[in-house]
């Protein structure tokens, strides 16, 4: 890259950074372009990419088939409004109702908070047209992390993101994750529906087992609830089938997608069953830019790439190589890491040491990770890595753990 440039990038972005709203602790690091699981920094440093956007790019960056795919559709029409039929919409809806297992119909948004807003309504709403509109509340799980929204925040619990917006939004009530007899007692007369995440992200890569999914499936139909699954992360691929329920054996009633639906391009989606969506008429919801005709090119370009033949062979195959190698740093580096979680390419690692500072250790090593809840450092490549970047990055990770060792934290302090 010409110096030229490098100093004009560099330039724009001291000149705009002071101008954005301080919601994000962000790294001092911009990137200009990437290349699969590769990321080039405006100076020109590359770095292997864990973090995929938060599990955002899962077909990596500048992915041929989506880029091709979003280039031709912008070259004809980018936005006509939902006011109008999408041909390639209803393509994308008709394709992702069918992988689901259980799916009649498909709203398409902007964002996983919007997808869990529209999840939270139409439960809500499927009592109400049932003539039951007092039942409203929804049963949720601590740890749990559903978006930004007011409802969504009210949803995951946490206080730490609660604080100073008023009286949370009325109607949630948490219980403990896998704990059966605290969710039987929580369903009351008010009760609408159970929301849950099939593996937890930001709480710390975590989840009961399947025969918990079972078991609420099963009190879900006994009284006649709606049983939410929020696959905003770990849906598309990332837990190594297209969606993370299929491993419980069961379905939900309303599903939320989001991150790598369109493969880096904003998009959300609400899946349902008929019944679910009964209530959920013309008039009832919406959404300006949803599901317009950018976001269903690159919803359907992700989906081509991910319903090939052998895609998601090679998704587990690369789960199972990296946990292999995860664990083995762990025995080696047992005062640093100490434990190895998770599904597919959702891959948790238990942090002895402060995650925070492994993270930056990692960044230090040219590889991007992301934490999470529990003191877990999350490593979410994308499902298109292979074995050499793979290895590339346990190097990365066995030399960093030699740097947050307590001999070279010693040597340093001295």
């Amino acid at each position: 890259m010409p110096l030229q440039q490098t100093a004009m990038s560099q330039t724009v972005m001291s000149q705009t950074t002071t101008h954005m709203l301080p919601v994000f602790a962000r790294a001092d690091l911009a990137f200009e372009r990437g290349e699969g699981p590769w990321l080039i920094a405006t100076n020109g440093d590359r770095y292997l990419d864990f973090t995929s956007g938060v599990a955002v790019n899962a077909l990596g960056h500048a992915h041929p088939h989506l880029v091709q795919a979003v280039q031709n559709q912008a070259a004809k029409l980018w936005h006509v409004s939902n006011l109008f039929r999408i041909a390639e919409g209803e393509q994308l809806a008709a394709r992702l109702c069918t992988a689901s297992g259980f799916a009649d119909t498909a709203f398409f948004c902007n964002s996983g908070a919007e997808a869990m807003e529209a999840c939270i309504k139409m439960a809500r709403k499927y009592q109400a047209v049932n003539g039951k509109p007092e039942r409203y509340r929804i049963i949720t799980f601590e740890g749990a992390f559903h978006g930004r929204t007011l409802a969504t925040l009210a949803a995951g619990g946490q206080e730490k993101y609660l604080e100073g917006f008023g009286p949370r939004v009325e109607g949630f009530d948490q219980v403990t994750l896998g704990d059966l007899e605290a969710t039987k007692k929580a369903i009351g007369p008010n009760t609408a529906a159970i929301l849950i995440e099939p593996l937890q992200g930001e709480g710390g890569v975590r989840a009961p087992p399947p025969a918990f999914f079972r078991a609420l499936r099963q009190l879900c139909d006994d009284n006649d609830l709606m049983l939410i699954f929020d696959e905003v992360q770990t849906g598309m691929g990332r837990t190594g089938e297209l969606f993370a329920h299929t491993r419980f054996g069961i379905t939900p009633d309303i599903m939320a997608l989001a991150k790598a639906l369109g493969g880096g391009f904003p998009m959300g989606a609400c899946l349902s069953t008929a019944k679910a969506g009964k209530g959920m008429t013309a008039g009832t919801h919406g959404s300006t830019f949803g599901g317009n005709l950018l976001a269903a090119a690159a919803g359907n370009a992700t989906l081509d790439v991910m319903l090939a033949p052998g895609f998601f062979d090679h998704v587990q195959r690369m789960s199972l190589l990296l946990t292999q190698k995860l664990a083995s740093v762990c025995d080696r580096y047992p005062d640093v890491i100490h434990e190895v979680r998770g599904e597919g390419l959702l891959i948790g690692v238990r942090a002895v040491v402060p995650s925070g500072d492994l993270v930056v250790a990692l960044r230090n090593e040219k590889l991007l990770t992301v934490g999470a809840g529990e003191n877990v450092v999350r490593m979410l490549p994308p499902l298109i890595v292979n074995e050499a970047e793979l290895d590339d990055a346990i190097g990365r990770l066995e030399r960093a753990c030699i740097a947050l060792s307590p001999d070279a934290q010693k040597r340093k302090a001295g």
